[in-house]
């Protein structure tokens, strides 16, 4: 079944590479990035997973817990692992589970059988504190992921989680902000008082809130 945007994400408990997790339990109050690789000891999978060691302190900086997943087991993670932190210069600091029987795997609809029906895509599952899905996406196995977007991301999610904004294309935080078309001229003096710039009644232009 797949997931959808606003879906509850699926609970599950599984072996991972930090020890056995409840995922909600595990995820507690914070955000979450559950993401998946196709398989261990793969070119492109090592390059991302070498990368988020890298960033993680940004996303801790977010209160976000990061997550990966394979269809490989515990004890093969664990021999990679070696090579992700020979390789790419960072050992792997966040915990990634074993899934050789695919359970958590087809929970969230990581094996798409067209593209390959044994392995798991490049899933991105971003999850709030509420355990809602907020953002899905999914890349081809030829394709590496962007990791600096999905922070982009969740800059913006925890934006607008919290005030009511929208993010116009290619925003990045600290830029400005959109208010959104449901909030009226006169709620919206009060929300911004220091005004914003009325290119049209739909599109209002106001400084990012939190800054």
């Amino acid at each position: 079944m797949a997931i959808r945007l606003g879906d509850i994400a699926p609970d599950f408990t599984a072996d991972t590479t930090h020890g056995t997790i409840h995922f909600h339990e595990w995820l507690g109050t914070s955000w979450g990035v559950l993401f998946s690789h196709p398989k261990d000891f793969t070119p492109v999978c090592t390059t991302e997973l070498g990368y988020v060691a890298k960033i993680k302190p940004e996303f801790d900086r977010r209160n976000v817990k990061v997550i990966g997943l394979s269809v490989d087991s515990v004890e093969s993670h664990h021999r990679w692992e070696g090579d992700i932190g020979e390789t790419q210069g960072t050992p792997v600091n966040f915990p990634m589970i074993g899934d050789p029987d695919r359970v958590v795997a087809n929970l969230y609809d990581m094996i798409h059988p067209n593209a390959n029906d044994t392995l798991t895509v490049r899933s991105v599952f971003v999850i709030g504190p509420d355990k809602k899905v907020k953002l899905t996406i999914t890349y081809p196995a030829s394709t590496g992921r962007n990791f600096d977007e999905v922070l982009r991301v969740i800059d913006s999610l925890q934006l607008t989680a919290n005030h009511k904004v929208a993010t116009p294309a290619n925003w990045t935080d600290g830029g400005d902000v959109i208010i959104v078309p449901a909030v009226s001229d006169a709620d919206a003096k009060v929300m911004f008082p220091q005004g914003w710039t009325p290119v049209k009644p739909y599109l209002r232009v106001v400084k990012q809130p939190n800054r």
